[in-house]
């Protein structure tokens, strides 16, 4: 497990449960009740940390290397086996930082659409640190025509720093491709369930990003742009991210609150990447209570629910 700057309280009484058990299992001393009670203080140490996170600090829990990934969540709620990969968008090319497929839920078929990033330095090179190119979008767009046709649910997972800004991008229409998601996808005849499970920033996140319902997970952000980039245009440097973070109103509360999202997804205490299962779990009942709910609409209803939901954000009152 790696710790983050804050979190390094949590790694000492760590080391210490560690040293602990070490001891009674070399000395064959009974130190169970003084691993006990510092087991005791791990909890209460994470429940204070974790209930007072900063908005710079849930970005670095988004960010954490063992959180799990899009393909983590997607064989983590997937019957087992049933998840099917497919590939290419049938114009250029197959887009990595983009995965999608079909699998089943309960005996529920869904077609799940996500942003993947990288563990290794060359995965995380193949997959552009989950910066899709515009045949990512295009492919994301062809699985979701193919589940409209067959009335199957679509399911999209977000966890992107942004699209990619490469020239070969823009020389493909990057910008076009995106734009093109968004007008298909209100129009889109079937049920759109779309989660925040990590990084949500900018037009990379809202190519996938239309739904009839919304979710961030709770240790996630979601917003223009990134803290870094933010303060590297107001003050021509990094040193601002946590300003900016701070001025963004990223969190999945301050989403909640501008009515951006429909609800929070909670996390095992400390984040997905202590207890991955039960992260999983909270997304898959999320999922299966969202395609009851969502079953009696027909697809013009989803379609009108969906667009009405967009068109009511950002308001001007004069």
């Amino acid at each position: 497990m790696e710790y983050l700057s804050f979190e390094l309280p949590i790694k000492e009484l760590m080391d210490q449960l560690q040293t602990c058990s070490l001891v009674g299992e070399e000395s064959g001393v009974d130190v169970k009740l003084a691993c006990s009670q510092i087991e005791d203080k791990i909890l209460e140490k994470k429940k204070e940390i974790y209930s007072n996170l900063t908005p710079w600090q849930r970005v670095q829990l988004s960010r954490h290397p063992d959180r799990p990934y899009a393909l983590d969540f997607i064989n983590g709620i997937a019957d087992k086996g049933s998840f099917l990969e497919l590939h290419g968008d049938r114009n250029y090319a197959d887009d990595p930082a983009m995965v999608g497929g079909l699998l089943t839920l309960d005996g529920q078929k869904v077609m799940v659409i996500g942003t993947q990033k990288g563990r290794t330095t060359k995965e995380r090179q193949h997959r552009r640190f989950g910066m899709p190119n515009p045949e990512g979008y295009r492919k994301a767009l062809r699985l979701m025509k193919l589940a409209e046709k067959f009335q199957i649910p679509v399911v999209t997972l977000i966890d992107t720093p942004g699209a990619y800004p490469g020239l070969e991008a823009e020389e493909r229409g990057q910008g076009e491709a995106i734009a093109r998601n968004i007008f298909e996808m209100v129009q889109l005849k079937t049920p759109i369930f779309t989660y925040i499970i990590g990084e949500g920033a900018s037009g990379g996140a809202l190519g996938i990003g239309v739904g009839n319902k919304v979710y961030m997970l709770e240790n996630t952000w979601y917003t223009v742009i990134a803290p870094e980039s933010c303060s590297s245009i107001l003050w021509r440097n990094w040193d601002h991210k946590e300003d900016a973070a701070n001025a963004l109103n990223l969190t999945p509360k301050d989403a909640l609150r501008e009515k951006f999202i429909d609800g929070i997804i909670e996390e095992p205490l400390g984040g997905a990447h202590y207890d991955p299962t039960g992260a999983f779990q909270n997304l898959k009942t999320s999922i299966l209570q969202n395609i009851k709910a969502f079953s009696k609409f027909t697809g013009q209803e989803l379609e009108t629910q969906r667009q009405d939901k967009f068109i009511a954000m950002g308001q001007f009152k004069g």
